[in-house]
């Protein structure tokens, strides 16, 4: 006699909270860039920033879809996206955020060594920054696995978001504070080339995800996710700057710094593990070739 089998209602009950989550994600991302859109218009600082950042984190979550469709890359493949991704921030970090930060310190009556001092001060301010909050907030890296103090009330997952986050912070920091310069353009070409490297981000936190052991629905719902806080973090920093404009060299150099950063202490370490350092070197190369023309050509 057959036997009519039903699906257990505890897995029922997972897959169906993970496609909400992914639902969720994807309805917040709608509304904060048709938020942006609005605020766009009204050619504010903070609107421009928000425009800017829900772009990158659109660009993430398109990123994402290969994996919804099953998708499959080699560990090669993962790698060089990873050195293009590092290619494109290092080149932002050079020609988008240092150069306008020393332009901006000379235009507030600095020398060149005043300047250099101001850049050189704010870099290193952001790198440790960044390098406090890696050392406080716990995480775990796809391949170097746990950082931060111990946590163990967070489940694993979680404690991957809380990398992503801490990697695309400086990201949307660097949006915010290009957009409250006195440069549209070159806010323009930053936040482009952040986009482009954005969208092989999205694809490799969800396939990074998925090589762990996460369904699709949950790896590319944290995927879509994990570009949220580039829009936040884009008008937060918009709104730091504009409270005094004696703060944007500041601000430029810092988002550097935390940048560079990651750039360093994160995405070249994980792209080269696996031994496929020259994919992932000929992939920042391209990726720094792409940023430094894209800059040329819009600014």
């Amino acid at each position: 006699m057959h036997e009519t089998r039903f699906p257990r209602p505890a897995t029922s009950f997972r897959t169906a909270r993970r496609w909400l989550g992914g639902a969720v994600a994807c309805f917040g991302l709608l509304l904060l860039i048709f938020e942006g859109i609005d605020l766009a218009q009204s050619k504010s600082p903070l609107g421009a920033a928000l425009t800017g950042g829900s772009i990158a984190a659109l660009a993430t979550a398109l990123g994402t879809v290969p994996v919804l469709l099953s998708h499959q890359f080699s560990q090669r493949a993962y790698d060089s996206m990873l050195g293009f991704g590092a290619g494109v921030m290092l080149a932002a970090s050079s020609f988008s955020l240092v150069i306008p930060a020393l332009a901006a310190a000379k235009s507030q009556g600095a020398g060149p060594w005043g300047s250099g001092a101001i850049v050189g001060g704010g870099l290193l301010l952001g790198a440790l920054a960044l390098l406090l909050i890696d050392r406080l907030v716990p995480h775990e890296h796809f391949v170097k696995g746990l950082e931060g103090p111990e946590s163990r009330a967070l489940k694993r997952v979680w404690l991957f978001v809380l990398a992503i986050v801490l990697h695309n912070l400086p990201e949307g920091l660097a949006i915010g504070v290009a957009f409250a310069g006195t440069d549209p353009v070159g806010a323009t070409a930053l936040t482009t080339g952040i986009a482009i490297q954005d969208a092989p981000e999205g694809l490799v936190v969800a396939l990074a995800l998925r090589s762990v052991g996460y369904g699709r629905g949950t790896s590319v719902g944290l995927g879509v996710m994990s570009g949220l806080v580039e829009p936040i973090a884009a008008v937060f920093g918009a709104a730091v700057i504009g409270l005094t404009a004696g703060l944007l060299p500041w601000g430029l150099a810092m988002a550097a710094g935390a940048m560079l950063f990651v750039i360093s202490h994160e995405i070249i370490p994980e792209s080269h593990r696996k031994g496929h350092e020259a994919y992932a070197t000929g992939g920042l190369m391209l990726g720094f070739v792409l940023m430094m023309v894209l800059d040329t050509a819009l600014g």
